[in-house]
């Protein structure tokens, strides 16, 4: 009984460890499933495990000194992938922002900081924001973040006022 138990718990860390996934494709359907030729981009693609990530995410707030509430968010949060992309090009960003227009996803916010852009874009349903995507555009790199979950206009605002006090 004792080995059945065993092989059991190390069938359900396996199946938790292979949701965090590193790998050289693209993970977001955009670049996945879009016919484009990205000419010599390179992607970095990470599923992150929430299971695994929630408590580090909240010590990572914590000992950065950010409010309760900014920490209370990660508790909505289900799912992230994050998205890397070296050797983009302008023209790949421009048929992005094209494909999210299309797709109802609405700018919320573009932050600038120290030459880099970051711009906030969120699905919406009703009063409901299932989905929020962060872009930052730096001189070297992308980065794609895919935030899904179940979040309020009010959370979405706390955090983008977070982000800009600092």
């Amino acid at each position: 009984m004792k080995i059945l138990k065993n092989i059991f718990l190390i069938a359900c860390m396996m199946l938790l460890l292979q949701s965090c996934v590193v790998s050289e494709r693209p993970n977001m359907a955009f670049f996945s499933e879009s016919g484009h030729d990205f000419k010599g981009a390179k992607f970095v693609s990470i599923n992150v495990p929430m299971l695994l990530a929630k408590p580090y995410i909240k010590k990572a707030l914590k000992e950065d000194g950010e409010s309760e509430e900014i920490i209370n968010l990660v508790k909505k949060v289900s799912k992230i992938k994050v998205m890397t992309v070296e050797n983009g090009d302008r023209q790949m960003l421009k048929d992005f922002a094209s494909y999210l227009n299309d797709n109802n996803y609405e700018e919320w916010a573009t932050i600038k900081h120290d030459g880099d852009n970051v711009n906030i874009r969120v699905k919406q349903k009703g009063d409901a924001i299932k989905n929020m995507l962060i872009t930052v555009n730096s001189d070297k790199e992308l980065v794609f973040v895919d935030v899904k979950g179940s979040f309020t206009a009010d959370d979405i605002s706390k955090m983008i006022a977070s982000a800009t006090d600092k």
